[in-house]
């Protein structure tokens, strides 16, 4: 369900296209590959982001998740602290295991979840190079990761994020 979103700037398409055929070669679809240019640069042979990937609806679904998980966890102290003052001990113990269950997924969520976001090639991409992320399984990340930094040492690696092939972000 969730894969792994790699991110490699690129100086120029041609180079670009070459990592695109190595990867199609290895089995990563092209499907699995999106590019976004920088201005002035082209994509005639890569395969274009979506929209949605080039708005990072990830990291707003991130901001929504850690928000309503702050959210939850005040207004279980909040339910906690009413219910020590009404002296309820079923209520102080939701509220309790309400807290602590935001807790564990808040620290999850910070530790587990790869974050790299489109914000931070925003630079690469103002001097026209290409950003292109390649969406894979957890399992091969190392394999990609390698394959590209061996056949190409110019295509500098630039983190991993996470997507929901599902949703198309």
């Amino acid at each position: 369900m969730f894969n792994r979103r790699l991110y490699f700037v690129i100086s120029d398409e041609p180079q670009a296209t070459q990592v695109v055929n190595d990867l199609e070669t290895a089995g990563v679809g092209r499907q699995h590959m999106h590019a976004i240019a920088g201005r002035g640069a082209a994509l005639e042979r890569l395969p274009p982001a979506t929209e949605r990937q080039r708005q990072d609806a990830g990291s707003r679904l991130e901001r929504i998740a850690w928000t309503g998980d702050l959210t939850l966890f005040f207004l279980g102290l909040v339910g906690l602290i009413a219910s020590l003052v009404w002296a309820s001990p079923a209520g102080s113990l939701l509220s309790f295991v309400l807290m602590a269950l935001t807790l564990v997924a808040g620290v999850l969520f910070a530790m587990r979840v790869p974050d790299t976001h489109l914000d931070e090639f925003r630079g690469a991409l103002s001097h026209s190079e290409i950003l292109l992320m390649v969406d894979v399984p957890r399992q091969r990340v190392a394999e990609i990761e390698e394959m590209v930094r061996r056949r190409h040492p110019e295509a500098i690696p630039g983190g991993t994020g996470w997507t929901i092939e599902a949703l198309h972000i």
